[in-house]
């Protein structure tokens, strides 16, 4: 049995080995691939709350929703031994219009390219859903204004259709007050 404090285990990354099922009662052992500092100002980031996403090139992707050059955030990449690499530092540009605060997970596209939300900044500082390429340079596509909703605390998910759903946690009037989708 093994024992992470829920604040360690939400500032690391974590992999599981297992040899058999996991249902089974072999032991199961941890590896810390990562730990983020604890602090809001840490240049690599602080706060991962979302997982990992496994790219196509076998590395792994993921946010943190505070700390980075900038404090509002990263976008980073790690390999299996562990060696990390910050593709993007949100609230970099004036009145944090690229976003901040990126709670959930990054989806990987059919393009290669990978897609997410900021729960803050943007245009009006409501939010934004953004694509960033694995070589780390970010687009904003949409910045939330409020009556189109705000606060999208979920990730992405793309549809058959090839398009991208999300929701997002709260509206500003009508039937959709609590939310958008």
């Amino acid at each position: 049995m093994w024992n992470l404090s829920l604040s360690k285990l939400a500032r690391s990354i974590l992999l599981f080995y297992a040899a058999t099922a996991i249902a089974s009662s072999e032991k199961v052992s941890l590896t810390t691939l990562y730990s983020f500092c604890s602090q809001t100002n840490c240049a690599d980031g602080s706060t991962p709350y979302a997982g990992l996403v496994q790219a196509s090139d076998g590395s792994f992707l993921g946010t943190t929703s505070l700390g980075g050059a900038d404090s509002g955030g990263t976008v980073f990449k790690i390999n299996a031994k562990g060696r990390l690499t910050t593709l993007y530092s949100f609230c970099a540009q004036t009145g944090c219009t690229d976003g901040n605060k990126p709670y959930a997970g990054l989806l990987q596209a059919l393009n290669g390219n990978f897609y997410g939300t900021t729960e803050a900044g943007g245009a009006d500082a409501d939010g934004t859903v953004f694509k960033i390429t694995p070589s780390g340079t970010l687009t904003v596509l949409h910045s939330f204004e409020g009556s189109d909703g705000f606060t999208p605390y979920a990730g992405l998910m793309q549809a058959a259709d090839r398009n991208f759903y999300g929701t997002t946690g709260g509206g500003e009037s009508g039937p959709n007050v609590s939310g958008t989708n």
